[in-house]
C-alpha cells in the first residue's frame, strides 16, 4: 500500500523556517514565517488570554464533548464579534472549526457539495495553502488580477474585469482585510463594486477573515466582510482567531454560511455538521472556550481590545519606520507603498535573486516572492533590512 505514496512538494515557508533555524550567523532575522513577534522576538500570550485560561481551569468540571458544530455560546460570540450588526441569524448557519483553515477547507467542501461544477476563483496572488487545497481536492479554480507589481497596490482594473467572468454558483475567494502575502488591500469603495459584480454574476463569495483588528482596527477590518454579507443572498465568511487573539497553537475558527431565505437555513446547518462529522467529528473546545470567555465579559474584553490595538499599531510604527529609512537611503518615495499596505506582510516586489542575496548577506529571511513579515521586525533591525534591500538593487 505505502509503497505507491508519492514524495510530497515541502511547504516552501516551513522549509524556510528549518533554514533559519540551522544557520549559525548572529543577529539573523526571521521575516519568513507568518506569526506576530513582540519586539523581543516572542509570540506572547496576551494577558487576556492568561486570565481567560485561569477561569476555564478553576471552573471546568468535565472534558467530555461539547457540541457537534460547536459551543453555541462561542459560535454567538464570535459571529458578533466579526459581523456586528449585519448578521442575520435566521440565515446563518455556522461551524466551529480547526482553525481559520478548516473553515477554508469546510467552505470549499460546502461549496462542492452546493455546486459540483463549482469554479473557484482566487487573487493573484493569495495564501498558498489555498490554492494547495483547491488542488489536493481536485476543485477546479481560476486567478483574478490583484496586485500591481508596479505600484504594489492593488491592480483594481483587473480585479474588476476578471471578476466579471466569473459564472453564478461559483465561488469567490476574498481576502477580508490584510491581504496575504501582499498587504495590499481594498477601500470600502472598491468593495462596494465588487459587491456590485457578485450581484451582477450570481458568484457567491466566501471571505478569509484571517487578520481582524491588525489592519485599521477591529471594526474597520470588518467593513467589507459586513458590506458583502449585508449587501448579497448567499455568502460564507471564515474567521480565525489565530492571530488577533494569538491562539495559533489553539485552533479556533468558524465558519458562518448565510443563505438566501430562513428556510433553507437548517439544510446548511445540517451539512455542516454533516462535514464536521466527517472531518473530526466534534471540534476542539480549548481555544473556543478562551475566546468566549473573553468576549462575554466587558473587562476582559476591554483589556484584549487594549493589547490587540498595541499590537496593531506596533506594527503600524514599524511600517512607518521602515518606509522612512528608505526613503532617506534611496532620496525616493517608492517605499511608500509598505506604510500604506496593513497588516503583518508586505511583497516587496523584490526578484528571487535579490530576496537570495538579502538571504545570502544578511542572514535576513524572506519568503521566496519577497513577502515580509513586518511583525518579525523591531527598531533595531528596521535600518538593517533597508540597507540589505537597497544593497540588493530592489
Amino acid at each position: 500500500m505505502f509503497g505507491n505514496l508519492k514524495p510530497q512538494a515541502p511547504d516552501k515557508i516551513l522549509a524556510l523556517m528549518g533554514e533559519f533555524r540551522a544557520d549559525p550567523r548572529q543577529g539573523k532575522i526571521d521575516l519568513g514565517v507568518g506569526v506576530y513577534k513582540d519586539p523581543t522576538g516572542l509570540t506572547p500570550v496576551m494577558r487576556a488570554v492568561k486570565e481567560a485560561e485561569r477561569r476555564i481551569w478553576e471552573a471546568e468540571t468535565t472534558k467530555s464533548y461539547t457540541a457537534l458544530t460547536g459551543e453555541p455560546a462561542y459560535l454567538d460570540a464570535l459571529s458578533a464579534m466579526v459581523l456586528g450588526g449585519v448578521r442575520d441569524s435566521a440565515r446563518t448557519a455556522m461551524l466551529s472549526t480547526v482553525g481559520g483553515t478548516g473553515a477554508i477547507r469546510q467552505a470549499f467542501e460546502m461549496a462542492r457539495m452546493g455546486n459540483p461544477d463549482v469554479t473557484v476563483h482566487v487573487s493573484d496572488p493569495t495564501w498558498p495553502n489555498h490554492v494547495s487545497m483547491l488542488k489536493f481536492m481536485g476543485l477546479p479554480f481560476v486567478e483574478y488580477r490583484y496586485f500591481d507589481a508596479t505600484t504594489r497596490g492593488v491592480d483594481f482594473e483587473g480585479m474588476k474585469a476578471d471578476l466579471a467572468r466569473a459564472k453564478k454558483g461559483d465561488l469567490v475567494l476574498l481576502h477580508g482585510c490584510c491581504h496575504n502575502p501582499t498587504g495590499a488591500n481594498l477601500t470600502l469603495e472598491q468593495w462596494a463594486e465588487v459587491v456590485a459584480i457578485l450581484e451582477r454574476t450570481g458568484a457567491v463569495p466566501l471571505v478569509d477573515l484571517a487578520y481582524q483588528g491588525f489592519g485599521d482596527g477591529l471594526d474597520e477590518d470588518a467593513a467589507g466582510t459586513r458590506l458583502v454579507v449585508s449587501s448579497l443572498p448567499d455568502a460564507l465568511v471564515a474567521a480565525s482567531c489565530s492571530k488577533n487573539f494569538g491562539i495559533y497553537r489553539e485552533r479556533a475558527g468558524l465558519l458562518m454560511v448565510q443563505v438566501a431565505d430562513p428556510a433553507q437555513r437548517d439544510l446548511a446547518q445540517g451539512a455542516l455538521a454533516f462535514l464536521g462529522r466527517q472531518t473530526y467529528s466534534f471540534p476542539p473546545d480549548h481555544g473556543a472556550r478562551i475566546v468566549q470567555t473573553i468576549l462575554e465579559d466587558g473587562a476582559l474584553a476591554a483589556d484584549w481590545r487594549a493589547e490587540l490595538e498595541q499590537v496593531r499599531l506596533g506594527m503600524l510604527s514599524l511600517r512607518q519606520q521602515l518606509a522612512a529609512e528608505l526613503r532617506n537611503l534611496t532620496g525616493s518615495d517608492r517605499f511608500d507603498f509598505i506604510e500604506r499596505h496593513r497588516g503583518m506582510f508586505s511583497r516587496l516586489g523584490a526578484t528571487p535573486e535579490q530576496v537570495q542575496k538579502i538571504k545570502d548577506d544578511n542572514a535576513i529571511y524572506l519568503v521566496g516572492d519577497s513577502r515580509l513579515n513586518i511583525a518579525g521586525l523591531n527598531r533595531d533591525s528596521v535600518p538593517v533590512l533597508a540597507r540589505a534591500i537597497v544593497e540588493a538593487g530592489v
